[in-house]
C-alpha cells in the first residue's frame, strides 16, 4: 500500500471512529466515568485497527488477533472499574467495531478503495444511528406482542429461505405466473407495509388521529378508513378527527405506490409521479387544513393495525396477486388497452397494490407498451372513490361530509391528469 492510500485508510478509520465517539460521548455527558470511550479514546481504537491491518501482511494475522485482544481486555478493565454504575455493554461492543472498521479500512484485497471506504463509512453510520436510537428503539420493542414476533419471524423465514427456492419460470395460462417473482413482490409489499407499521407502533397514541393516518396510510388506507369510519360512528365527537385522518391516510397511498414502484420498475416512476404526486398533494391539503382549521377537542388515541408479516395476510396477498397478474393479461390479450384499464378498476375495488405490481411486471417484460402508468392510476383513482363510499356508509353522513369532497377533489385531480397528458 502506497503512503497516500495509506494516509487515506487512516483518515477513514478515524472519521468513522470520530463519528462513534462523539456519540457515545454526547450520550454519557454530565456521567463522567459511567462509561467507556468518547470522542478520543473510539478513534484511537480505530488507529489500532488500522495499524493492524498494516501490519498482518508482514507479521500474520496474529498481530489483528493480538491487538484485538488487547483491545478487550481494555474493555475488560474498563468495565470492572465501573462495575458499581448501572451501565451496558453497547459502547464496548462500539469500540470492538471499530477496531474492526480500522483493520477493514487498511485491508485493500477484500474489495477496491472507493467500495471499501463506502462500507467503513456505512458502517459507522449504521453504528451511530443504532447507539442514537436507543431509547425509540427500547420503545418500540416495549410495545411489540409475541404475536408480532413470530409473525416477523416467520416472514423472515419467507423471505430468506423460501424465496430464493422459489422457481424462478413462468407457469400457467399465457405463462405469466412466476412464483420467485410473485413471492419478491409479495415480500416488497409486506416489507413497506411493515414500515409503516413499525412506525404506528413507535409513534402510538402520541400524536394523534392525524399523524395515526398519514402512518396508516403505509400499512393500508382501506383498513384506516374502516377503522376510523367505524371510530366515528361510535364516538361522534371525534368524526372531524377521523375524517381527517382518513383523508391523510389516503393521501399517502399515493407516495407509497410511488415507492413500490420505484423498487420493483423504475422507469415507471416519472410518469406515474405526475398524477400520483397531484393526488397526493390535494388529499394532504385537504387534510392539514382540515386539522388546522380547527385544533379544539384533538383526540390522542391510537388506531391498531395488523402485521402486515403475518404469513396468513401475505399467503392472502400473494394470491390475489397471481390472479390479478393472470386477470390482466388476459384481459389485454383478448380486450387490448380497453381490457387492461377495466381490469384496473375492477381490481381497484379491493386493492391497489396487486393491481400496481401486475402492471409492473407485465410493462417490465414488455407484454404491455405504455399502458401500465394510466391504468395503475384509475385503479388509484377507483380505490380512492371506493374509500369515499366507504367512510359515508360506515361513519354516516357527518363523516361523509368532511371526506367524501376531498377525495372527490383528490380523483378529479387525478382524472384531469390522466386526461390532460396521457401518461405516456
Amino acid at each position: 500500500m502506497q503512503a497516500g492510500e495509506a494516509l487515506t485508510a487512516l483518515a477513514v478509520a478515524v472519521a468513522a471512529g470520530g463519528l462513534i465517539g462523539a456519540e457515545r460521548q454526547q450520550a454519557h455527558a454530565g456521567h463522567e466515568g459511567a462509561d467507556f470511550g468518547g470522542v478520543r479514546t473510539i478513534p484511537l481504537l480505530a488507529i489500532a485497527g488500522v495499524l493492524a491491518g498494516f501490519l498482518r501482511p508482514a507479521l500474520g494475522g496474529c498481530i489483528v488477533a493480538a491487538l484485538l485482544g488487547a483491545v478487550v481486555v481494555a474493555l475488560g478493565i474498563a468495565q470492572w472499574k465501573a462495575r458499581g454504575d448501572d451501565i451496558g455493554v453497547s459502547s464496548e461492543i462500539a469500540a470492538i467495531v471499530t477496531f474492526g472498521l480500522g483493520v477493514l479500512s487498511a485491508t485493500p484485497e477484500l474489495m477496491p478503495d472507493p467500495s471499501r471506504y463506502l462500507l467503513v463509512a456505512g458502517t459507522a453510520a449504521a453504528t451511530m444511528a443504532l447507539l442514537a436510537l436507543k431509547r425509540p428503539l427500547h420503545g418500540f420493542i416495549a410495545h411489540v406482542s409475541s404475536d408480532d414476533v413470530y409473525a416477523t419471524v416467520k416472514f423472515v423465514l419467507f423471505a430468506l429461505v423460501v424465496l430464493p427456492l422459489l422457481p424462478d419460470r413462468a407457469y400457467g395460462p399465457l405463462a405469466v405466473l412466476n412464483p420467485r417473482k410473485i413471492g419478491f413482490m409479495v415480500a416488497l409489499v409486506a416489507g413497506v407495509s411493515f414500515a409503516g407499521y413499525v412506525a404506528a407502533r413507535l409513534v402510538g397514541s402520541r400524536k394523534g388521529l392525524l399523524v395515526a393516518g398519514l402512518i396508516g396510510g403505509l400499512v393500508s388506507s382501506t383498513a384506516l378508513t374502516v377503522a376510523l369510519s367505524s371510530r366515528a360512528r361510535e364516538q361522534p365527537a371525534l368524526t372531524r378527527l377521523c375524517g381527517v385522518g382518513i383523508v391523510a391516510g389516503c393521501a399517502t397511498m399515493f407516495p407509497r405506490l410511488l415507492v413500490v414502484v420505484a423498487v420493483a420498475y423504475f422507469p415507471l416512476f416519472l410518469p406515474l409521479a405526475l398524477p400520483l404526486g397531484s393526488m397526493a398533494v390535494v388529499s394532504y391539503g385537504a387534510a392539514i387544513f382540515e386539522y388546522f382549521r380547527d385544533r379544539a377537542g384533538d383526540s390522542h388515541e391510537d388506531v391498531q393495525f395488523r402485521n402486515p408479516f403475518e404469513l396468513r395476510e401475505a399467503v392472502k396477498f400473494g394470491l390475489f396477486y397471481a390472479c390479478i397478474l393472470l386477470v390482466a393479461r388476459t384481459a389485454h390479450e383478448y380486450g387490448g388497452a380497453r381490457g387492461i384499464f377495466a381490469s384496473a378498476a375492477f381490481a381497484g375495488l379491493a386493492d391497489v397494490d396487486a393491481i400496481t405490481l401486475s402492471l409492473v411486471d407485465l410493462e417490465r417484460s414488455h407484454a404491455i407498451e405504455h399502458l401500465a402508468a394510466p391504468a395503475i392510476t384509475i385503479a388509484a383513482l377507483v380505490n380512492t372513490l371506493v374509500k369515499a363510499v366507504i367512510a359515508r356508509i360506515t361513519g354516516g353522513r357527518s363523516l361523509g361530509q368532511k371526506v367524501v369532497p376531498a377525495l372527490l377533489a383528490t380523483a378529479a385531480v387525478g382524472g384531469a391528469t390522466l386526461l390532460v397528458f396521457g401518461l405516456r
